[in-house]
């Protein structure tokens, strides 16, 4: 029985604290606080700890857990939402459905003055 109980201990204890914790930065496409939202929200899924992007660098930090999401996972769900990363870019039809003032690949995309940090419905 002594041994089971050391057994189960252990057994979780490698469990527990064996899960690899990573943090990357990379680069993804936007303009605006929506784009921000968006996505921060695109990466609110288990085994994501912290996701964060800048608008000014257009970088973003984000700490994950590699057994549970990957990093090809991470930056496929940013291009599900319309965001081109480093390594994956968003389908036209996923880019089509940004908002008009989240369109960073158009020339005259990105919000202007007070719009730039509104939030307009999808």
């Amino acid at each position: 029985m002594r041994y089971t109980i050391l057994g189960l201990l252990l057994f979780f204890t490698v469990t527990l604290f064996g899960q690899k914790k990573t943090q990357i930065e990379f680069q993804v496409r936007g303009v605006c606080g929506m784009c921000e939202s968006r996505i921060v929200k695109a990466l609110d899924v288990p085994g994501v700890i912290m996701a964060e992007w800048d608008r000014e660098t257009e970088k973003a930090k984000v700490a994950f857990k590699t057994r549970v999401i990957s990093e090809e996972q991470i930056h496929q769900r940013l291009a599900n939402v319309g965001h081109d990363t480093d390594k994956v870019t968003a389908s036209d039809e996923a880019y089509a459905n940004l908002h008009s003032c989240c369109k960073y690949r158009e020339s005259e995309g990105g919000c202007s003055g007070a719009e730039n940090d509104k939030h307009h419905p999808e």
